[in-house]
């Protein structure tokens, strides 16, 4: 290939570069990039992409780097070539709009001003001279700059007087380009540029394990003298860290810090609706060099800096808290037990009848506050229409809605996971008190899910009188004992039957057992519960009874399973259930909550006894150099678009010749450019043509009606 052709092609790729379609494009596709890394949330675990979206999606997901889209090589390749697209724009163009600036394009001819669609004509009664120098002083009054050129005609000596104004528009499109350029600059300054580099270049790799901090290698860890990152350093009340963590896609690096951070004390106080309203740290900043110990008080919207490194307070967690669980069984099998442990800690429980399981703890909340508010089940007139209300509701403060919410905390909870010998884990969420719902008994929440992604289901336990689920267990324990089951049953036919009618105990007796066996099931699979009354019902009554079938038969249910919680409570030396309406709304929870625990899936729950809560905060820190680029390049560009949009470049051209024949009398021509057509435009061009040359002022302009 000839040197022409290589500098041709060379010359060609320039232009491509150099281009604003280009430039556009890369930044339109950034754009498309920026919205996917807001709407999939980034540098999140792979299981949760998978559970999330399928595996195919996920995989295609984590193969495009979605997952780390503002770190992804590509993103920071278009990045890199956006900066150079836009700064090659700027080098190819600058020249020009700065030789602009000094060039009033005095040279124009006579006969280019009639292509002009603003232009005019004159004859004045003055010199050419004299109206060169008058319309000259006059436009430097109305704040023109100006620049006269003497020429020689047939008839004497012309003027042209060239002016111009708004020539901040043109450096507007060189502060908006020039402020694209900065922004990408801190954008890859402060991205994960400088992070990449030193992984490819210094062999550095995420670490993916677990275990102590301390124990990770080098391998795994940035220099502390590293120019730019970002990263979370939590840290527990009364510990110090000194070690920031930075997530990527497939691990995590470590970003020593030259100081440490103790945490004294973190403050956290909630609005009524439980939403955070202040996050506060009281820390000690622990300088290595100097062995300085600084106190700061650090929050939301008011960081402290240190060596150069920003610390935000960015959120709140659980430090490691205390807590003594309960197992409460739900089978005779199991025994229940106590154990105390620490939040973020695994326990293997070897002897639960489901197998050998590990409890991993997870959360402890000391707060939650849920809305009570039932405005679902409210009668609603359709034909009433109060547009005042409705208006009312919607507007006003920002806190307003069209619903009423009741806002009630309902104490603690504790979070683990019961994981199996497979790798396998659900998710529990356990309440420690009992919550008070609206015209029913008090229960316990048993919340439970399979995945992150779905919402938890909840058993609701009822509460016995003592305020415990003691009463509910061993209720569903008898339940599950023949034994136990036939004593209730004779109870309950010989307090519901006539004491001389023996046949009619035995039936009902024999009906009532029937029901309680078919209501208790097999406890192998779910084949009990109301669930199997109701196919029984389906199988052996015809249709038309099956309502009335079905009260009596809840009745008879209602009776035996009384009778049986009765029987537990004498066995547990504790006072009878009083025939009261609590005792009816607990009976009542008990036949609900008996059905669905056969769906539950462990063998056990740990219910909280007891905590000793520890606060962590976790800190943002970064260092971060492309701030004040960012800010810079910010700058520039609120210039650069006001100079763009607001200021428009007005050029006017003024030939003054002496007329035919008579020197004392100037032959005036005028014509006015813009680089944008506003009506605007045409207002000024005609208050200058009445100034400048004496033309009738223009009428003001009629609103049309």
């Amino acid at each position: 290939m000839s040197d022409s052709h290589v500098r041709q092609r060379l010359r060609s790729l320039l232009e491509l570069l150099s281009s604003m379609r280009f430039a556009i494009a890369l930044l339109t596709v950034i754009c498309i990039a920026s919205v996917i890394g807001t709407v999939i949330q980034q540098h999140e675990p792979v299981n949760n992409y998978v559970n999330q979206f399928d595996p195919f999606w996920s995989q295609l997901f984590l193969a495009l780097k979605l997952n780390a889209v503002y770190s992804a090589w590509w993103f920071l390749l278009i990045l890199a070539f956006l900066v150079i697209s836009t700064s090659l724009c700027l080098t190819r163009h600058t020249p020009k709009y700065l030789a602009d600036l000094r060039n009033f394009k005095e040279d124009i001819r006579e006969k280019s001003l009639q292509s002009f669609s603003l232009k005019a004509r004159a004859d004045l009664p003055e010199p050419s001279q004299a109206a060169a120098q008058r319309i000259g002083q006059g436009l430097v009054q109305l704040g023109w700059r100006v620049k006269v050129q003497e020429r020689t005609t047939k008839d004497g000596q012309g003027f042209m007087v060239a002016a111009k104004k708004g020539a901040a528009n043109k450096l507007g499109y060189i502060a908006a380009h020039t402020a694209i350029v900065l922004i990408c600059l801190g954008g890859l300054l402060d991205g994960d540029l400088v992070v990449r580099a030193q992984m490819w270049l210094g062999g550095k790799t995420p670490y993916s394990g677990v275990g102590r901090i301390s124990d990770v290698i080098d391998q795994h860890r940035l220099s502390v003298t590293n120019p730019t990152f970002r990263g979370n350093l939590p840290v527990a009340e009364g510990t110090q860290a000194d070690t920031a963590i930075l997530n990527q896609s497939d691990g995590v690096l470590l970003q020593p810090l030259p100081f440490a951070i103790e945490l004294k004390k973190f403050i956290v106080e909630y609005y009524d609706t439980g939403m955070p309203k202040l996050f506060a740290s009281e820390v000690v900043i622990h300088d290595y060099e100097t062995g300085e110990a600084i106190p700061k008080r650090i929050e939301v919207n008011h960081p402290a800096r240190h060596r150069g490194v920003e610390i935000y307070q960015s959120s709140f967690d659980d430090g490691g808290s205390k807590v003594k669980l309960r197992a409460t069984p739900f089978t005779a099998t199991e025994k229940p037990f106590e154990l105390a442990s620490i939040v973020g800690e695994s326990t293997p429980l070897p002897n639960l009848e489901g197998g050998p399981m590990t409890l991993e703890l997870t959360q402890l909340r000391t707060i939650n506050v849920e809305n009570f508010s039932n405005t679902e089940d409210a009668a609603v007139d359709v034909r009433k229409v109060d547009l005042r209300s409705a208006l009312d509701a919607r507007m006003g403060a920002g806190h307003k809605t069209s619903t009423e919410k009741k806002l009630r905390n309902i104490g603690p909870s504790i979070g683990y996971k019961l994981r199996d010998s497979a790798g396998q884990a659900r998710e529990y969420q356990n309440y420690m008190l009992p919550v008070e719902m609206d015209e029913g008994a008090p229960v316990f929440l048993l919340g439970v899910r399979d995945s992150e992604a779905q919402p938890f289901r909840y058993l609701r336990v009822p509460a016995d009188p003592e305020g415990t689920m003691n009463t509910f267990m061993r209720l569903r324990l008898a339940l599950q004992d023949p034994a136990q089951r036939e004593a209730a049953v004779r109870s309950y036919a010989n307090n519901a039957a006539p004491t001389d009618r023996t046949d009619l105990r035995q039936a009902l007796a024999d009906s009532a057992l029937r029901i309680a066996t078919l209501y208790a099931g097999t406890g192998r699979t779910p084949d009990g519960g109301l669930q199997a009354l109701g196919k029984y019902l389906e199988e052996s009554v015809p249709e038309a009874e099956r309502e009335r079938a079905s009260e009596v038969l809840l009745r008879i249910l209602n009776g035996t399973l009384y009778e049986l919680a009765q029987h537990t409570r004498a066995q547990a030396q504790l006072p009878p259930l009083s025939p009261s309406q609590e005792t009816q709304r607990f009976m009542a929870q008990s036949v609900f909550a008996l059905s669905d625990a056969q769906y539950y899936p462990a063998t056990a729950a740990f219910m909280l006894d007891d905590f000793q809560q520890v606060q962590a905060s976790v800190f943002q820190v970064a260092r971060a150099p492309g701030k004040k680029v960012v800010y810079l390049g910010c700058f520039f560009l609120i210039v650069g678009i006001f100079g763009m949009l607001y200021v428009r470049d007005r050029r006017l051209w003024v030939w003054l010749a002496p007329a035919a024949g008579n020197e004392k009398n100037t032959h005036a021509t005028m014509a006015m450019s813009c680089n944008r057509k506003l009506i605007d435009i045409d207002r000024e061009f005609a208050q200058l043509n009445h100034q400048l040359l004496g033309a009738a002022a223009p009428a003001p302009a009629v609103p049309e009606v």
